[in-house]
């Protein structure tokens, strides 16, 4: 029988979203069969989190879950830093799940201290850089389940993921949430959404929705495999984004009645050009539901 890769799964400065939202993948059963998991904070393993700190163990994979701070913030009576590191150095891929532990999100917000394993924001300047040839980063807030589970099975089978500048996998970010989204019609159109929670209408123009400039297959593979963000009726909040949380969410910035941001790779004047010719029409079978 084939050696099981050991994982090892260690908190930084983190809410525990991202190991909540892990427990959700459907593959969890047969997870937990091809994967050695030395500790992880939310189900029982081998080992506790005091003799991982007080011993070494020979891991494969680990996975980062939470901001990095360098000082100040202990688990298990040691920096949570110095234990992250400790294991960054042993494993031979590292998996950084969630934004907070790819770009420092949230918990960098808070505190300026914090970063990402790799990057600080969008700067390549996190606290473990000088481990990024073996860093994967999975952000999200929280981490799809689907997208980890894609991660480890990649690295059991000794292939190589295609990463884009930011270290994401360009399988799952190399497109934007816009793609796939149900309410595209409506983006076309210029048919707005009065409300969250509504089938119907865009949520770019009024609800300040960042599909169209956010990295992330959220509408490609459904959570739980049978929705989404905006399938619910919720404006996407960039949340794969090295600059996530932005501040103002669910507004969107204009100029001139005008996003102040276009999405990405559209031309303002091709934006325009296409704005114009969509406000000349009157969509009836779009128009006459009520939101």
């Amino acid at each position: 029988m084939a050696r099981r890769p050991r994982v090892l799964w260690l908190q930084g400065v983190t809410c525990n979203g991202d190991s909540h939202s892990f427990l959700n993948a459907s593959e969890m059963p047969q997870i937990l069969e091809k994967f050695h998991f030395v500790y992880h904070p939310l189900f029982e393993t081998g080992y506790t989190l005091e003799s991982i700190a007080k011993e070494y163990f020979d891991i494969d994979i680990l996975v980062i879950e939470g901001g990095l701070l360098k000082k100040g913030f202990k688990r298990a009576g040691v920096e949570s830093f110095e234990l992250i590191e400790r294991y960054a150095s042993i494993a031979k891929q590292i998996v950084c799940a969630g934004n907070c532990a790819s770009f420092g999100g949230i918990s960098r917000k808070m505190d300026r201290n914090v970063t990402g394993a790799a990057f600080c924001e969008q700067e390549p300047t996190g606290l473990l850089a000088s481990y990024s040839s073996k860093i994967i980063n999975l952000p999200g807030c929280p981490i799809h389940p689907q997208w980890l589970v894609y991660a480890l099975e990649m690295n059991r089978h000794g292939q190589t993921i295609e990463l884009d500048e930011f270290r994401r996998p360009v399988e799952l970010y190399g497109y934007t949430v816009h793609e796939g989204c149900t309410r595209n019609e409506y983006f076309e159109w210029k048919i707005d959404a009065k409300g969250f929670g509504v089938r119907e209408g865009c949520l770019f123009y009024e609800h300040g929705c960042q599909g169209p400039f956010t990295h992330g297959s959220c509408n490609k593979i459904l959570w739980g495999g049978v929705s989404s963000k905006t399938r619910a009726g919720m404006p996407c909040i960039g949340c794969t984004e090295p600059g996530f949380p932005s501040t103002n969410l669910f507004e969107t910035k204009t100029l001139m009645s005008i996003p102040a941001k276009m999405p990405l790779g559209v031309p303002k004047r091709a934006y325009l050009t296409m704005t114009g010719i969509a406000k000349a029409f009157k969509i009836e079978r779009l128009e006459k539901k009520k939101f």
